[in-house]
């Protein structure tokens, strides 16, 4: 009995091991490859359906999602403030539900009875792919390689053996140093030297952005135009969001902004070192706060930032496709609807800095600030305000003496 099988499809070394496996491990497999375009780029993209046949995949679809998961999983996700222990801007885990939700559409019409991937069982995207599949497609099965009893590739070069017996082309090779992975919001690299902690990240690693040290010795400014929170706009430019975030990638790598070196916690358990690189997203996300500062009133601007970190625990989660999640969204949706306007942005030497920002909904009003204003502020009015705030402590105070009753 044929079954056909969906696997989140990428081209490196393990999806190429994975396609013959599934063929020779479940009786009367048929796979069919998804490979989710979220910006990885060019190099990684082609050939990569002539890859999957060759591997012994009978179909390959690749899914144009660079719109989708610009629109609608980066900007909720940055809108909502989620930065992940206080750093990490979740690129890897921002795509994961967007490429699962691809998957199991192409499933769907493709006829499969199951979805597969290749995330080994130390890492989180295991759990992020099939949080997803439960969410969206609990009717399939779901068979996973790496944590299968006759699954006995345990190394690089064990796999790279096993496709060379099946005269299966790879162009990975033995001296890969790095694990990576790739989106048009981000890049992370792990593996090699990176995993001890001791060891300072080497120069070799990165790839989306300059030695900051070696940046421009000038500094240059970019303006990001906004509308409910979401950038519209670069350099008065209208562009779509994606587009946006491609051009900044540039832009900002060459004056060594973005660059992240990070021991997080896992969501198995384990800690884990990573670098990342997030130039044109660094760029966003700190125009974005400039925008709240001006907009947001400060009760509101306080439980965002209070929402931000419960956001970025349920996305690095996989908790994507969750009531919780989807309610702290529209929450966070509806404090953006006044985010309008237009920030500047400084990049030097590896520091974007917003210097300039305007909005026709700011809540900044020079003349109540200025020594000028007594016309619409009278300093005489604090006066009241603070005893009414310090009450409690005047109360306990007088008791503590014996002076209230």
């Amino acid at each position: 009995m044929t079954k056909r099988i969906a696997l989140a499809y990428s081209g490196g070394l393990d999806t190429s091991c994975i396609v013959p496996w599934l063929r020779e491990n479940i009786p009367g497999a048929e796979v069919v490859c998804v490979v989710g375009d979220v910006g990885q780029g060019s190099d990684e993209l082609a050939g990569v359906e002539r890859k999957a046949k060759d591997s012994g995949a009978v179909e390959c679809h690749v899914v144009d999602l660079k719109g989708e998961f610009a629109d609608e999983f980066v900007m909720p996700t940055m809108i909502a403030g989620a930065v992940y222990e206080g750093r990490y801007l979740l690129g890897t885990a921002i795509a994961r539900p967007c490429l699962a939700r691809a998957q199991v559409d192409v499933a769907r019409k493709a006829g499969c009875t199951a979805l597969s991937h290749g995330c080994t069982g130390k890492g989180n995207d295991q759990v992020r792919f099939e949080s997803a599949y439960a969410a969206l497609a609990p009717d399939l099965e779901t068979i996973v390689p790496w944590r299968h009893d006759r699954w006995n590739l345990s190394g690089r070069m064990a796999m790279l053996d096993y496709l060379k017996a099946r005269d299966i082309p790879t162009t990975a090779s033995a001296t890969k140093i790095y694990s990576r992975d790739r989106n048009l919001w981000h890049i992370s690299h792990e593996g090699g030297t990176i995993e001890d902690p001791w060891n300072a990240p080497p120069d070799d690693a990165w790839m989306l952005t300059v030695d900051p040290a070696q940046a421009p010795d000038k500094p240059e400014t970019v303006t990001l135009a906004f509308e409910q929170g979401r950038p519209i706009a670069l350099n008065r430019r209208p562009l779509p969001a994606w587009k946006i975030i491609t051009e900044l990638n540039a832009i900002a790598g060459a004056h060594g902004v973005g660059r992240v070196d990070l021991v997080e916690n896992r969501r198995v358990g384990m800690k884990s070192r990573g670098l990342y690189e997030t130039p044109g997203g660094t760029v966003i996300v700190e125009a974005l706060r400039a925008l709240e500062e001006l907009v947001l009133d400060r009760e509101t601007r306080h439980y965002r930032e209070h929402l931000g970190p419960t956001f970025a625990e349920l996305v690095y989660d996989g908790r994507w496709f969750t009531p919780l999640r989807e309610a702290l969204w529209a929450c966070a949706e509806r404090m953006s609807r006044r985010l309008d306007g237009e920030i500047v942005v400084r990049l030097f030497k590896g520091v974007a800095a917003a210097v300039r920002r305007k909005s026709p909904h700011s809540l900044y009003a020079e003349k109540m600030v200025s020594f000028e204003g007594e016309d619409v502020y009278s300093q005489k009015d604090a006066g009241g305000f603070i005893r009414l705030l310090s009450l409690p402590e005047r109360i306990r105070a007088l008791k503590d003496r014996g002076g209230a009753r």
